[in-house]
């Protein structure tokens, strides 16, 4: 069994989830993001759980056919829980998914009393994934999708997402 940020998935069915990827943010997959609570093999059906990163994210149905179209690929039927507590946090992003989310463009979440500091008192924490420079500020507290903020770089002049702490 394979243990991703403290789930247990099937080694079987990591490669395949390993796959597939977040429609929002395409360089990340299920696992790095965190979504996918469980997943287990029993015969040829896999039951996957999966939890939103809001409950009123769009992508879930996205998300859902996407893992039933890559186990099917392999070989297998499947059904897709939707899983709404515990709630999901920022917290379950893995580490190479927060690397993916940087090399992308997308700054990562901080911890949530640095978050508050910069989207509530305007603090320089965020680092611009460009050049690395905390000399940012925020343009919008809504960004391309409700999870992320607007950034600005002032040293490289770029502007940027960052990806909101949810705890």
């Amino acid at each position: 069994m394979t243990v991703v940020q403290g789930v247990n998935i099937d080694d079987v069915l990591f490669p395949i989830l390993e796959q597939v990827s977040d429609p929002e943010i395409p360089v990340l997959s299920i696992l790095e993001m965190g979504v996918v609570r469980s997943a287990i093999v029993k015969g040829n059906h896999v039951k996957v759980k999966i939890t939103p990163t809001y409950s009123g994210c769009p992508a879930m149905d996205v998300i859902g056919d996407d893992i039933k179209k890559a186990l099917q690929d392999h070989g297998y039927t499947s059904d897709v829980e939707l899983v709404l507590s515990p709630a999901w946090t920022t917290d379950w992003i893995t580490p190479k998914g927060r690397k993916a989310l940087e090399d992308y463009g997308i700054a990562a979440p901080l911890e949530a009393e640095a978050d508050k500091e910069v989207l509530l008192k305007g603090k320089r924490l965020v680092k611009c994934p460009q050049c690395g420079s905390t000399n940012t500020r925020m343009v919008s507290q809504f960004g391309s999708t409700a999870c992320k903020a607007q950034f600005q770089c002032d040293d490289c002049q770029e502007p940027f997402d960052y990806f909101k702490c949810l705890k």
